[in-house]
């Protein structure tokens, strides 16, 4: 193949798919086989979505000859990249896709969670639709199970549809054991060390909501996954009333008894 130009040349490899996955702004994405992107049946209907679709797919799996100029060669670049993405988010899902995120994951290479509460807990990419040039790619806390912007601008550009909507979901359903606890934390706002009214009062709602939630559950007979860390705030609680005792007896914004 021809030399590639582009604004990456010092980064340049002879491969386009090495170039690809080690340029500025790609590091969410991981290598697709070779054998994955050569079997037509795994491109199905891409070639309506993608212009000058042979000639990308020639750029990505290396036997691209075309003389062409450099507008040509520049529009082909970028279908190139938009076919990359689309294959991408099938073969994130396959069984060899899957193990590859798992690593990129395992070493949090797709950031972690800025809630303090989650523990740095590791992100993973997901969009918010499978049509391409809906919405951007976000990441995804499993503790938490939120929705964050990426920090980097050069990620926050890229098409949530290069990684779908299912595949944060089928990895934790293949690889369960990676699938983190849930955490009852929350932020609870104080002053001086006493919890403010209105916010406790609706702590209070809510944690009576969870209570009545858990006790439907055990009369289920199921498990919550909450029981060593119920165990750990009821003794936290008992130290902060032991503590309480002998102060005024109220909450910050309460109404003081008559």
């Amino acid at each position: 193949m021809d030399d590639f130009n582009s604004e990456t040349d010092s980064d340049y490899t002879s491969y386009w798919r090495d170039w690809f996955i080690s340029s500025r702004g790609n590091e969410y994405f991981c290598e697709i086989d070779e054998e994955y992107l050569t079997d037509r049946f795994n491109l199905t209907g891409l070639n309506t979505e993608v212009q000058y679709y042979q000639y990308a797919l020639d750029l990505v799996t290396d036997v691209f000859d075309l003389d062409c100029d450099d507008e040509m060669r520049e529009q082909i670049e970028k279908s190139a990249r938009h076919l990359y993405g689309l294959v991408h988010a099938r073969y994130i899902v396959t069984t060899r896709g899957l193990a590859k995120m798992l690593e990129k994951f395992k070493k949090a290479d797709f950031g972690k969670c800025p809630r303090v509460m989650c523990d740095a807990q590791p992100l993973l990419p997901m969009g918010q639709s499978d049509v391409a040039n809906t919405s951007p790619v976000k990441l995804y806390c499993a503790k938490c199970e939120d929705l964050y912007n990426p920090k980097s601008s050069r990620h926050s550009t890229i098409d949530g549809a290069y990684f779908g909507t299912s595949f944060h979901n089928i990895l934790f359903q293949v690889y369960p054991a990676m699938l983190p606890p849930k955490t009852q934390k929350r932020y609870e706002p104080r002053v001086f060390g006493f919890r403010v009214h209105a916010a406790a009062a609706l702590n209070r709602w809510q944690a009576e909501q969870r209570e009545q939630m858990k006790e439907r559950l055990r009369q289920a007979r199921i498990e919550t996954g909450f029981e060593e860390e119920d165990e750990e705030l009821e003794s936290e609680e008992e130290m902060e009333d032991d503590i309480e005792v002998g102060e005024d007896g109220f909450e910050i914004g309460a109404t003081a008894p008559q």
